[in-house]
């Protein structure tokens, strides 16, 4: 038998995201007999007490008889219960300085951890994360600003809606103007964005055609590295080459600069990978971007107007290009910029829904088929009070010796 637990959301601001949803921890007892699930009482989960007693589960404020204790995000040094398994995201595999103490008293508490972000497959692919909400809600959002911004159209923020599906009836009011939209990626960020773009049956265009033609509708082009980025000695080149030896490459991204209205930015962003434009470049008379929803939110990186990430409840900042610095957003000449960095947080309920699904279908099969797959060692990061061999490389940042690294989920 392994008991497991839905632990309470702590840090602030306030998170009100959970592994499970009530009906999805049904499913997994239905197909898990031997697992037993507990729920720690919270007054901010997007669903209530009563409605994980509804279905049958024990909801306490004692979690302390569990073994496996499951969060969205980091847990206060404070509530750490030494010698258990968490899963969280941790937001310490990029050397985050604001996390070493975390992970410090993690390993000093002989607490096994989990992060959701290295729950891979063999070929590293992430098989669960939030990706496919920040892109949805990112995509609305800025579409969005671009009602607020033209005077055109009203949308409600997405946090005051209930659920997914009142989201996408809000946008089927919208009238947009004929604006080019470009969009990067090729995760669950940039899908989900993609089926905003859709949704609002806004025309998908080659990049040919994007950046030689002008159209009377508003169009979008999904574009990879490749179409942004080229080998600096212009010879050609493969994806894996680009994620492999990034420093051999530069930005082509420009031509897109000069052709699009509107930047939704899904990719991944590496260390080392060539930026898409520069504070320079902004500057230019045929530079075109007039909005930006930097959903992967890459803060003094790779999207020069992205200069600090923004907030839920302030969504948008302007971005003055001449200068350099933060303005109203509703000034002449400024760039829109969305950089909010927990997306997700709006569409609580669909993103634990959704969050609940891969869980269950990738880690819990995992704990009573004997790890067949290496799924929980991939994800284990500390074990027997150190870290384990795949996390060494963390050694040199617990002990103090760091360079800082932003992280984002």
């Amino acid at each position: 038998m392994i008991k497991f637990a839905l632990i309470k959301e702590r840090k602030t601001p306030p998170d009100r995201r959970v592994v499970f949803s009530p009906e999805m921890l049904k499913k997994a007892k239905a197909k898990y007999p031997d697992a037993e699930f507990k729920v720690e009482s919270s007054d901010i989960r997007v669903f209530n007490d009563d409605e994980y007693r509804a279905a049958g589960f024990e909801v306490s404020e004692d979690i302390s008889d569990c073994d496996v204790l499951l969060g969205v995000k980091e847990v206060p040094i404070p509530a750490l219960i030494p010698d258990k398994k968490y899963f969280f995201f941790s937001h310490t595999i990029k050397k985050q300085p604001y996390n070493r103490d975390l992970l410090r008293e993690i390993i000093a508490r002989n607490i096994e951890l989990y992060d959701h972000e290295v729950i891979v497959n063999e070929k590293s692919a992430r098989l669960i994360g939030f990706g496919r909400y920040a892109g949805l809600v990112g995509a609305y959002n800025i579409i969005r600003a671009i009602g607020m911004r033209e005077n055109s159209f009203d949308l409600p923020k997405a946090e005051n809606l209930p659920d997914l599906n009142a989201m996408l009836s809000e946008l089927d009011n919208v009238n947009l103007p004929a604006f080019k939209f470009v969009l990067t990626g090729s995760g669950k960020v940039a899908r989900g964005a993609k089926e905003i773009l859709d949704h609002l049956e806004i025309q998908q265009v080659s990049p040919e055609d994007y950046l030689n033609r002008e159209f009377d509708n508003p169009v979008f082009c999904h574009i990879d590295v490749l179409d942004y980025s080229k080998k600096v000695d212009n010879s050609e080149a493969t994806r894996r080459e680009y994620y492999n030896h990034p420093e051999n490459f530069e930005s082509d991204f420009y031509k897109f600069a000069k052709s699009s209205d509107v930047f939704v930015a899904g990719h991944f962003y590496g260390q080392g990978s060539p930026v898409f434009f520069t504070a320079e470049e902004a500057k230019s008379e045929d530079f075109r971007i007039k909005y930006v929803a930097d959903i992967s939110c890459d803060i003094a990186g790779p999207v020069a107007s992205t200069i600090r990430p923004s907030t839920i409840a302030e969504p948008l900042y302007g971005y003055d290009p001449k200068l350099e610095i933060e303005t109203d957003y509703r000034e002449p000449g400024s760039i829109v910029v969305m950089a909010v960095d927990n997306l997700p947080c709006e569409l609580p309920k669909d993103a634990s829904e959704g969050f609940g699904e891969m869980f269950l279908k990738w880690v819990v099969p995992a704990f009573f088929d004997n790890d067949k797959n290496g799924i929980l060692e991939r994800a284990r990061m500390t074990q027997n009070g150190k870290l384990t061999e795949r996390f060494n490389y963390l050694e040199d940042y617990v002990e103090g010796k760091i360079h800082e690294h932003e992280g984002h989920e």
